[in-house]
């Protein structure tokens, strides 16, 4: 009400005074601009944008078998979509089966000489098509290719070598029966040995590799193995 008089006052002064103008003027624009702050005080949101983060599992279709699998562990940005696909590629630590952190980036100047241990075990999952199913080539196909004489390794696990000339020259397949496990393994040489270890889940195979090395504690690896497989199938309908 104060700052209204004195402008009245001081426009009945305006053609007596042109000081008065000039005041008149600037008590005009305080108003104004103490109005326009005080609204776009009360119009300010107050919430805060953040970005959107990802979902920490994503439903996939591989095979028209459903898959709730970790975002994090997918290997391929292009496969982190839901909906149908036709092969997923993870990774998780072994044995915490998490997903992987971020990757580090390697340089000449950080790269070690010495060969860093693989701590990770490495799942694809793919639509098999009514391909042979890996049990049945286990059963069936293998035996054609192995030498008779198979040996015990540990209490449980066995392992058979592959004949020299055949499709799976230098490679063993090891076998147990509780846990299960069949893993067909390349033997170490300028590099360390892999095993490859396939299951089928309705329209999808799923194809488990890791290092030869770990079969020195074959359960758990066995373990690990059927521990992913639930959960990313999830309960069965």
């Amino acid at each position: 009400m104060t700052l209204l008089s004195t402008a009245q006052h001081l426009a009945r002064d305006t053609h007596r005074d042109p000081r008065s103008q000039m005041m008149l003027i600037m008590v005009v624009v305080s108003i104004t601009a103490g109005a326009i702050a005080f609204v776009a005080y009360l119009l300010w949101p107050t919430w805060v944008a953040r970005p959107a983060s990802a979902p920490g599992r994503l439903p996939v279709s591989v095979g028209a078998t459903l898959f709730n699998v970790p975002t994090a562990a997918i290997r391929r940005k292009i496969q982190r979509h839901s909906g149908p696909q036709e092969r997923v590629d993870l990774s998780f630590v072994f044995p915490s089966l998490e997903p992987p952190d971020a990757p580090k980036h390697v340089s000449a100047d950080t790269i070690e000489e010495k060969v860093q241990p693989i701590d990770r075990i490495f799942l694809s999952i793919s639509a098999h098509h009514d391909t042979l199913a890996p049990d049945t080539r286990v059963r069936t196909i293998y035996p054609r290719y192995l030498e008779q004489r198979a040996t015990s390794i540990d209490d449980g696990l066995t392992t058979r070598a592959f004949r020299d000339g055949s499709p799976y020259a230098n490679e063993d397949l090891f076998s147990a029966g509780a846990p299960s496990l069949n893993a067909r393994c390349t033997r170490d040489g300028l590099t360390p040995g892999m095993c490859l270890s396939e299951r089928r889940v309705d329209g999808a195979d799923l194809t488990f590799r890791f290092p030869r090395s770990w079969l020195s504690h074959w359960r758990d690896v066995a373990n690990a193995m059927d521990r992913l497989t639930a959960q990313m199938r999830g309960p069965k309908g």
